[in-house]
């Protein structure tokens, strides 16, 4: 297990910089795509809960270390924005009674595939009938590339294990290759990645 509060404190910068995730800019571009709600699952320092509470979105943030949550904190401030931040383990977290979304935002959740298989689950029963979910992580077919991303296969995605944990969605956009990152230091380069974006549909 990454000690994330050790990197984050020992980083002397943003780890993943300071603008928010391109993936999440164009799905949010979308027309048909409006959240109002959105959960944020492992959002570090803050760069994507920041931007979606300055677009306008409730952001709830998620995320396991107590240091990235502060820089987050700090953020927020700079922005001029509020965040309902939570330190927790997603190991263990769960949505409190009745906390709803209309979007969940996964973005480069780097755990263990079972600790994120309990994410998804947790976070798509609170999703309304009708709310999205945004992923992306980097793929298991840059295991052994020269390429940005940690090489441990438990840490990388593979796109059918998402897809078939988010039963009663319609799959909008899925997509397992090589695009060009430049989100900070650590995400910086050519790079294998899987991106979905799901559709909650009504309960039968």
């Amino acid at each position: 297990m990454v000690d994330w509060n050790r990197r984050y404190r020992e980083s002397g910068q943003r780890l993943f910089g300071s603008l928010p995730n391109e993936y999440l800019r164009e799905v949010l571009a979308r027309s048909d795509v409006d959240p109002r709600r959105v959960l944020c699952l492992g959002d570090g320092d803050g760069r994507n809960g920041t931007w979606l509470a300055g677009e306008g979105c409730r952001v709830t943030a998620v995320d396991v270390s107590a240091v990235a949550t502060e820089q987050a904190v700090a953020l927020d401030r700079a922005a001029g924005v509020t965040v309902e931040r939570v330190t927790a383990d997603l190991a263990d977290w769960r949505p409190g009674g009745g906390d709803t979304w209309d979007a969940v935002a996964m973005i480069y959740l780097q755990c263990e595939e079972t600790v994120r298989s309990r994410a998804i689950a947790e976070s798509a029963a609170a999703l309304d009938d009708g709310g999205w979910f945004i992923a992306e992580g980097f793929s298991r077919a840059g295991v052994d590339a020269d390429s940005p991303g940690p090489k441990s296969p438990d840490l990388l995605y593979y796109l059918h294990d998402i897809a078939a944990a988010l039963p009663g969605f319609r799959i909008v956009e899925a997509f397992d290759g090589a695009v060009w990152l430049e989100e900070g230091a650590r995400h910086r380069g050519h790079a294998f990645v899987v991106r979905v974006l799901a559709r909650k549909l009504p309960a039968a």
